[in-house]
């Protein structure tokens, strides 16, 4: 078999790539041009409203790149978890998208599109006979946890990928997919063994990043053959070391050797990796482990109210160290002052130079710093509870006293005029399980489009 090329533009749809590296990508006339278009990483906000976290003008710009490049040259091409979440209304925008430039360029093809929005009732079935179960550290699933779900995703694997390929699709555009699926589907459509291939497309998923200097706006190309695959940057500024591709190989992953996904795991006891040029590295030994029962990772969020935020600054050292006094003295004062009058409201304090990146889990105890930001977050049933609760703490705040305070001026820098800021709607996930499937196709429906 000869080798198998693709061509990875950028670790997220919309985060651009240089044309210099992308045309020399194409010069090496790629069999397939993968990538991702979404992420959890950005928090559960974009699933529940339904809206995009990469900007339409920047995923259009990549796009006509990557389409006309696509259609033109007869590279198939493959977007995955589309519009960020891969929900119906991120699979659409990015369809529109897609349509639009096809209009503007005169380009004819055909489509495949793959939908990963979920039926609940689909899911509540599958819970009643017992066939879903947690994904790690979460409680099991309830029938009220799908009753508060705003959208439920499933996180394809390679096959309805491998399906869309084989009627002949030009493009595909898939929902929610597992990262390195599109990278590999092509590769397995073309008889390559599924575990180098998925190791592959788990070190393509965020283009350069993988490289030194690393970087998720540009491009990275895999090489499969028989027994091995190799990933080369193509800007001359970047080279793949052994240290980069293996420390990519262990990016989000709780466990170095065993790598789980839909229908089984990497098993990477074997793997090696090796330089073979001076921007190439070669890595052998992976394996693809099939599970007894194949399940599918469903994504669900539900809305948990309204957010307003306040940003201030202290440079106090005797307020900064008596901070987590004058917290507990504001949050007392808020329970006191609405007692009766405003509930379903939390209040949240973030400080910066202190511990606002850990929280209650930073080792450093014994620092002092010469300044803080602090950041007043509040969720409230309503927008109005939200607001009322943070302007009230950002008051109480400003003008609290506390051990050796002597001024009676504020306490508090503010950067922004207004000081609060309206966060909107909140959601947090409230399903990330395991469902039990019959086949890989069962939750991903696809249509062809002659565009």
């Amino acid at each position: 078999m000869k080798e198998f090329l693709v061509l990875s533009p950028t670790a997220i749809l919309g985060y651009g790539f240089p044309l210099s590296s992308f045309k020399e990508g194409l010069s090496r006339q790629p069999d397939a041009i993968a990538v991702d278009a979404g992420s959890t990483d950005p928090g559960p906000y974009y699933l529940g409203a339904g809206a995009p976290f990469t900007s339409r003008n920047a995923v259009l710009r990549d796009l006509r790149y990557l389409l006309e490049a696509s259609v033109n040259n007869k590279i198939p091409l493959l977007i995955g978890s589309a519009g960020g979440s891969g929900g119906e209304p991120h699979l659409k925008r990015d369809l529109d998208l897609v349509m639009e430039i096809a209009r503007q360029k005169d380009l004819h093809f055909k489509m495949a599109v793959i939908h990963a929005e979920v039926d609940r009732e689909k899911v509540r079935d599958s819970l009643r006979r017992n066939k879903v179960k947690p994904l790690g550290p979460v409680p099991p699933l309830r029938e009220k946890d799908l009753d508060e779900a705003v959208r439920i995703v499933g996180q394809m694997g390679v096959e309805p990928l491998v399906g869309a390929l084989e009627t002949g699709a030009q493009v595909v555009i898939a929902g929610r997919a597992y990262d390195p699926s599109v990278f590999a589907a092509p590769a397995c459509q073309a008889g390559y063994r599924p575990g180098p291939a998925i190791h592959m497309g788990k070190i393509l998923e965020c283009g350069a990043i993988a490289s030194t200097p690393g970087s998720g706006s540009d491009c990275l190309l895999g090489r499969i053959g028989v027994g091995y695959f190799e990933v080369e940057t193509l800007n001359p500024a970047r080279v793949c070391t052994v240290i980069s591709v293996a420390a990519h190989t262990l990016y989000e992953k709780s466990d170095p050797v065993y790598l789980p996904l839909p229908g089984g795991c990497l098993d990477l006891k074997m793997t090696r990796f090796k330089q073979v040029a001076e921007n190439r590295v070669r890595v052998t030994g992976s394996r693809f482990i099939p599970t007894q029962k194949y399940t599918v990772k469903l994504e669900g969020v539900k809305k948990a109210g309204f957010r307003t935020v306040t940003i201030a600054g202290c440079r106090d050292p005797v307020m900064i160290r008596e901070i987590d006094h004058v917290m507990e003295i504001v949050k007392e004062r808020a329970r006191d002052n609405f007692a009766g009058e405003v509930s379903n409201y939390s209040l949240n304090f973030k400080i910066y130079g202190k511990n606002g990146v850990m929280g209650v889990m930073e080792p450093v105890r014994d620092a002092v710093p010469h300044e803080i930001g602090i950041v007043i977050e509040v969720i409230g049933k309503t927008q109005e509870i939200a607001d009322t609760i943070c302007g009230f703490a950002r008051s109480a705040m400003l003008h609290s006293s506390y051990p050796g305070r002597t001024a009676t001026a504020g306490n508090l820098a503010f950067p922004f005029s207004p000081a609060e800021f309206r966060g909107g709607e909140v959601f947090n996930y409230n399903i990330y399980h395991l469902m039990e499937v019959a086949d890989p196709f069962e939750l991903f429906p696809m249509e062809i489009i002659n565009v």
